[in-house]
């Protein structure tokens, strides 16, 4: 047998062990591999350690919570089936992230909602998984809303949000957990910081998950609520300098699935509010393909007053490649 395997197998037993310690030490061993070896996580999973990882989560101990989740992380970038079809990491990852305020350490929620994103980005059939499990999906949404949430755990709730949100019925389930006021308060929070570059990629993934959740009749009362016609229609404004392409392009989505999605009252809204057409324009111009197809639809809509009855989902796809570079 392969002395590496052999030596995983090793370190993964440990992880039953009584002791603090030893499965603390087994932990580090693994959460090292997995980061530097590629190779190595196969074989990881091959040994078993996907249903201890998890138990691990439970762990009150900060330093277990840590190296678990982030071996989880580690493990779902390249070998992911075995996170996919194991029955204890839903609940494990829910418990984690539902005391994120309390008992969970900072940085194995974030490796938490990481693994979530990682999961979700590419792989569809977890998302339905994912939607029938509402215990994970209001600790997104409660980090998302929590002001001392650190701003990497937000960052990470947000994307992992937006992974589920790929799911249609995810966005219903997702806007009567209270994700739209969630989102909107955090973009003034956002907006208030004096780190520029804080601020600019919060609000960047905070309205790629408004542009998602609008795809569902659900939103709209709740965008309402919010004025949230008026506040996306204020980052189109060509004097909008917080704003960046990205986020103008997200606008230009959550419009156009709000109009698509909604009654006759949202494109009345829309129409008047969205003024000069100037940062439509902008971005039909200078956007990404996609940002540019989705500027040139909304602009149709809103002169010919008709719809296509297409949402506009997954503008920003995640590949493989990004995930990597959330391993610890």
């Amino acid at each position: 047998m392969d002395t590496k395997f052999l030596t995983i197998r090793t370190m993964v037993s440990s992880l039953t062990s009584p002791s603090d310690q030893t499965r603390l030490a087994a932990l580090r061993h693994l959460r090292r591999l997995s980061n530097e070896d590629a190779a190595a996580r196969p074989l990881i999973s091959a040994a078993g350690a996907v249903p201890f990882l998890s138990a691990a989560l439970y762990s009150p101990s900060h330093p277990i919570q840590d190296h678990a989740a982030a071996t989880l992380l580690n493990l779902s970038i390249s070998d992911r089936r075995p996170l996919l079809t194991s029955p204890n990491l839903p609940a494990a990852l829910a418990h984690l992230l539902s005391r994120h305020a309390t008992s969970s350490a900072a940085a194995a929620v974030q490796s938490a909602a990481a693994t979530l994103h990682s999961l979700l980005a590419i792989s569809a059939e977890f998302r339905p998984v994912i939607w029938t499990k509402p215990n994970i999906l209001r600790p997104l949404v409660d980090i998302i809303s929590y002001p001392n949430s650190p701003t990497r755990s937000v960052k990470d709730a947000l994307k992992a949000s937006f992974g589920v949100a790929l799911h249609p019925p995810s966005r219903v389930t997702l806007t009567q957990l209270g994700v739209v006021p969630a989102l909107f308060a955090l973009i003034t929070r956002a907006k208030a910081k004096s780190d520029r570059t804080m601020l600019v990629g919060i609000i960047e993934d905070a309205t790629a998950v408004i542009a998602q959740v609008a795809a569902c009749e659900e939103s709209e009362e709740a965008f309402k609520k919010v004025s949230g016609v008026s506040v996306l229609s204020m980052m189109l404004c060509s004097d909008s300098g917080s704003c960046s392409l990205r986020t103008k392009e997200n606008a230009v989505a959550a419009l156009l699935n709000l109009v698509r999605c909604g009654s006759e009252r949202v494109f009345g809204e829309v129409k008047v509010k969205i003024g000069a057409l100037d940062g439509i324009t902008y971005v039909q111009e200078h956007g990404s393909p996609k940002g540019k197809s989705k500027a040139v639809a909304f602009l149709k809509l809103l002169l010919d007053g008709g719809s296509s009855g297409e949402v506009v989902q997954d503008l920003y796809p995640v590949d493989s490649e990004s995930c990597s570079s959330c391993s610890g």
